[in-house]
């Protein structure tokens, strides 16, 4: 069985992280709290404004340990990054196919199809599990409707037109989330999608963890030799890593949405989670964040068996396999499939 390692996150907001030896080390106020083995890592997450030193970052950059920058309310700012690896003739190639319409469509319509399938998964499972509580007639009518998008996602062949697909799936799935909730109403009702900045708790949850997801895609991207700024489905924009967004998609409803339901509807998270402030907007607090990320790396180590190695890994090991993206040929990081596994407590 192949071992996760650990991910550090750093979520006091004046940590300075230094390096001693072969050791990552957490300062405040010029005293040491903790100390940490680099080989022991696979990432660094920090919320702190205080920073890292060079030498530590010199240190991930050369061993390939992921150290990313946030704000203390989970907006990414920057990530330190090394030498470029992989074969050169991959990303060249990746660059050609995703200029080609057609073979990008291709490759997009798989992540749109990947993403509604799961989304429909999620309300099956809602409907099964907790018939009593929910509205089953909505969900069976949502899956329905997300059953019939699929044959047209898998023929599709405009760009342009996928977009509205997914755009649609997204809204019939957002449309039931609220009844997926079965914890603490009114405080965990969900009405709508807010993102910047996010309006209610729920919509708070979400956002951090999609933060945190990308953060690993981009992770995961980069150590096979793709270049995660040049994507398939999202358009080039400066600064955003569209082919991290690609990849995420098919993993929000089963990993990201799933994991905040589960510490919804278990209670976990409670009012004193959150800072509402007086404009409207909700935001993690430090006990919240805190929270979060524990019952994150938690959900991380748990161990399945990989239907395409027949391998037990950890839940977010960053797979590789052999593959050929209409043209792409490399290793690229393989998702675990949401009916892979014990999915208990989800």
């Amino acid at each position: 069985m192949k071992h996760l390692l650990n991910t550090l996150f750093v979520t006091t907001e004046d940590i300075y992280l230094s390096l001693d030896g072969e050791n990552v080390v957490a300062n405040q106020d010029r005293k040491e709290l903790a100390r940490h083995p680099l080989h022991t890592l696979e990432g660094i997450v920090s919320f702190s404004y205080s920073g890292a030193s060079p030498a530590l970052m010199g240190a991930c950059a050369e061993r390939n340990v992921s150290l990313a920058f946030c704000t203390p309310r989970g907006r990414f700012l920057a990530r330190t990054t090394g030498k470029s690896t992989g074969n050169v003739l991959l990303r060249r190639t990746q660059y050609r196919v995703a200029d080609d319409p057609g073979p990008a469509c291709r490759i997009a319509r798989n992540m749109v199809f990947g993403k509604v399938y799961n989304a429909r998964w999620s309300i099956e499972r809602t409907r099964r599990d907790h018939s009593l509580r929910v509205d089953a007639a909505q969900l069976s009518e949502a899956s329905a409707h997300l059953k019939g998008l699929l044959p047209q996602i898998a023929e599709e062949t405009s760009l342009d037109s996928l977009r509205g697909l997914e755009g649609a799936g997204a809204t019939v799935y957002f449309g039931v989330f609220d009844q997926m909730i079965l914890g603490e109403k009114p405080l965990f009702s969900f009405h709508t999608r807010s993102r910047r900045p996010p309006m209610d708790p729920v919509n708070a949850v979400l956002s951090f963890l999609y933060s945190i997801l990308a953060n690993d895609c981009v992770s995961a991207l980069e150590s096979v030799g793709l270049d995660a700024y040049v994507g398939f489905l999202h358009r080039d924009r400066p600064g955003r890593t569209s082919l991290a967004l690609d990849l995420m998609e098919e993993l929000r409803p089963c990993l990201a949405d799933r994991f905040v339901l589960t510490l919804i509807n278990h209670r976990t998270l409670t009012k004193q989670s959150f800072d509402i402030r007086e404009n409207g907007v909700v935001l993690l607090s430090d006990s919240g964040r805190r929270t979060v990320l524990k019952h994150w790396q938690e959900r991380k180590r748990g161990i399945i068996t990989h239907p395409y190695l027949q391998e037990k890994i950890g839940v977010w090991f960053p797979m590789c396999k052999p593959c050929c993206w209409h043209g792409i040929s490399g290793r690229i990081w393989m998702p675990i499939p949401p009916s892979s596994g014990n999915r208990r407590g989800l």
